[in-house]
């Protein structure tokens, strides 16, 4: 593992301008972005790349139809038009994804409200969203959706946002940032970080080989996500709320299109991605561990509900789930409201010594939040930076994206799995199978397939039959 040495060596060798603390979504983008203006970047994650919240979210691109009925039309303005930047940097992250929403008489989505909704919805993308949205008879949506509930069934609209895979978001974009200079470590902590003169001195544990070492840099970001408030420098007070997806196969749910379906205010979605739906979330307040957040029991069953409201003949139980995957929302604490009502805006602090705090937000709108982040760093340093283009230059050269990353997890191969361990960092099995393919809620037979990327990281790396038990007993022990 010679590029942890080189990315240790790096850091170590001359002092930072940006060292970012996170390497989810957030972190990604702001090191993206910097290191794109010139500025020296540096960027730690204390578990792999998108452990958190970056891959366990629902893997959407859009704007929030639900925003709107909260009168919040400037998040869905910048929402809607960064996630048309997504499509343009990252088109093989970016399909388009049709929602049918059934509405029903006597709920609190009204079938004009939704019309006019949906039609706003287009005109705040600057009438370039990935399609144009339609309103549907009932008729229509019986049609489209067999063994829809009919009782009060009024109509529906359809409408577009885009389909995406956060954790391949984030690999790409920090390939993206690796190019332009930035040194990119996982597997490393920050355990302290003091002012000293001009610079920051961080201590850092590589947690991989459990070393300590220290870097200095002018600059730190706070991008912990979830974590953000547990570092001591830390203005940001996070709220998290829990997001629980199930998946079951397409040929058990089989439903042409995405469908929103709705509990009171609360919205959950059932998603088609390849051979499998997922459908989720929930949205619940969450205090327990952060590396360990569990789907409970209740979680499953309140999804099903929703759905068996919706499809009354489908009855879908717990045998029929293939997986499932729980994340934890860093939202901004606000001091009451139900989650689901707490805002997605995000917040951007920096303080006079240089730390800045960036939390909050949503994975459609990381690439913005990025650039106001860079926009202080930059005003921070006194540096004369080059313009942000990260709305412009894609991620990826045409062909890097073939057979290793996609919407759709790609073909098992040994080519693959060399390449993740080659050139995107993955160091435990779970990195591959989670987060750099989704092999492990793609797969009904994931564990198996498992074993043999076990065996092909062996060869790579030259694991024994210990290391081997070993990383097959921390990818069994994953939460989800």
């Amino acid at each position: 593992m010679d590029w942890r040495k080189n990315a240790i060596q790096q850091l170590d060798a001359a002092p930072l301008d940006v060292l970012v603390i996170g390497g989810g979504i957030v972190g990604a983008g702001i090191a993206r972005d910097s290191a794109m203006r010139g500025l020296r970047t540096g960027l730690i994650e204390q578990y792999d790349f998108a452990f958190g919240t970056s891959s366990r979210s629902a893997r959407m691109l859009h704007g929030g139809l639900r925003y709107l009925a909260q009168g919040n039309f400037g998040l869905v303005r910048q929402a809607s038009l960064e996630k048309l930047v997504i499509r343009r940097i990252a088109p093989h992250l970016a399909a388009p994804l049709p929602f049918i929403f059934p509405t029903y008489r006597g709920t609190p989505w009204p079938n004009w409200k939704l019309r006019i909704g949906v039609k706003l919805y287009d005109l705040l993308c600057n009438r370039h969203n990935f399609h144009r949205s339609e309103p549907l008879s009932s008729g229509r949506v019986q049609s489209l959706l067999p063994g829809i509930n009919p009782v009060g069934l009024d109509g529906g609209v359809r409408y577009f946002d885009g389909a995406t895979n956060d954790a391949r978001l984030v690999i790409d974009t920090l390939r993206s940032a690796f190019r332009n200079g930035a040194v990119l470590l996982n597997y490393a902590r920050l355990e302290e970080a003091h002012r000293d003169d001009s610079r920051w001195r961080c201590q850092l544990c590589d947690t991989h080989r459990n070393a300590r070492f220290s870097i200095r840099s002018r600059s730190v970001v706070n991008a912990a996500g979830p974590w953000a408030d547990k570092l001591a420098r830390s203005r940001i007070r996070i709220r998290g709320t829990k997001g629980v997806h199930v998946v079951v196969k397409r040929s058990r749910f089989s439903i042409p299109e995405a469908v929103m379906m709705t509990e009171d205010k609360r919205v959950v979605w059932a998603i088609p991605w390849g051979e499998m739906v997922y459908i989720g979330t929930t949205d619940t307040d969450f205090s327990g561990s952060l590396e360990n957040v569990p789907t409970d029991p209740e979680d499953i069953d309140y999804i099903l509900s929703v759905v068996h409201s919706y499809f009354p003949g489908l009855q879908l139980t717990d045998a029929d789930l293939v997986g499932t995957w729980a994340g934890v929302r860093p939202l901004i604490a606000a001091a009451d409201g139900h989650p689901s009502e707490v805002s997605r805006s995000h917040k951007i602090f920096i303080s006079p010594d240089g730390w800045l705090d960036a939390a909050g937000g949503k994975l459609t709108t990381y690439r913005l939040m990025a650039e106001e982040s860079v926009n202080k760093l930059v005003r921070f340093l006194n540096r004369t930076a080059t313009p942000c283009r990260t709305h412009q230059e894609t991620l990826l050269k045409v062909g890097e994206a073939d057979g290793v990353s996609g919407v759709i997890p790609p073909p098992v191969s040994v080519e693959a799995v060399r390449h993740y361990c080659r050139h995107e960092w993955a160091l435990h099995l779970d990195d591959v199978m989670i987060r750099r393919t989704r092999w492990h809620h793609y797969l009904a037979d994931a564990k198996s397939v498992a074993r043999q990327v076990n065996a092909w990281m062996a060869a790579y790396y030259g694991w024994d039959i210990l290391r081997q038990q070993a990383e097959w007993q921390r990818y069994v022990d994953f939460p989800n």
